[in-house]
């Protein structure tokens, strides 16, 4: 879950909506490659967050009872090999690409425990073998792979109402091709810009929808599911406009 705390209480995203923000971002880019290798790629982004872990113990409340944002989470090995195993019924380029996001997030973490690195080792076998097998070069695979961190940085960054005030721009992501892209709003309520500009829109607009929960403390993980289910529902609308 991305956990934003706000005047109300609790604004709750889960990560999989956040996936498909992620995707909406992708849509409008300018597409490259054989149109089936881009849908493929869309996908790969609008699942990137899926399988994730079913709610036991304490997995969705900190120590203090409050909503547990997914930042506050260690590694979990099943659920990233819950991805990788949806990942390879949809063809070997989504799986490259859900492998190569698996080496991003964690390979800082190796040598942490002893169940990271013989994960990490098989990733980088598999995304060898894989580009052998798809007669890929790797700036191939990599140049899709850096348009899916792009785009879950930048949902990230909307799910998180992280764009700065005052017209700041804010990086979002520097690709392997060394190209930086930022983010800004000129106005406070006016519409985001992105520079340089990627997509293939002048202007659209993306969204997502997040639960609202006016309760700030929960006794367990089932007080907190019932409290989602029954919770009221918002829409968060951004617009992009060159």
């Amino acid at each position: 879950m991305i956990v934003n705390y706000t005047a109300e209480g609790w604004q709750i995203i889960y990560q999989q909506a956040h996936g498909q923000l992620a995707a909406q971002l992708a849509w409008h880019w300018k597409p490259f490659g054989p149109s089936d290798r881009w849908v493929n790629t869309i996908s790969a982004i609008a699942q990137h967050d899926d399988e994730q872990q079913n709610w036991d113990g304490h997995y969705g409340l900190t120590p203090a009872g409050a909503p547990a944002n997914f930042t506050m989470k260690e590694f979990s090995l099943e659920q990233a090999q819950g991805v990788l195993h949806a990942a390879r019924f949809q063809g070997r380029w989504r799986s490259l690409l859900t492998s190569m996001h698996m080496s991003k997030l964690y390979e800082s973490m190796r040598g942490e425990n002893t169940t990271i690195g013989p994960f990490l080792d098989e990733q980088q076998a598999n995304q060898k073998r894989w580009l052998k097998e798809l007669h890929l070069k790797q700036a191939e695979a990599q140049q899709a792979y850096d348009l899916m961190h792009w785009c879950d940085r930048l949902s990230l960054i909307l799910c998180r109402h992280e764009l700065p005030e005052m017209g700041r721009a804010l990086e979002i992501y520097t690709g392997a091709d060394g190209k930086r892209y930022d983010v800004l709003r000129p106005t406070e309520e006016g519409p985001i810009t992105v520079q340089p500009w990627p997509f293939h829109s002048k202007q659209f607009t993306v969204s997502v929808e997040a639960n609202l929960l006016s309760q700030l403390q929960f006794k367990d993980d089932a007080e907190l599911a019932a409290a989602l289910r029954a919770a009221p529902i918002t829409t968060l609308i951004w617009e992009f406009k060159q």
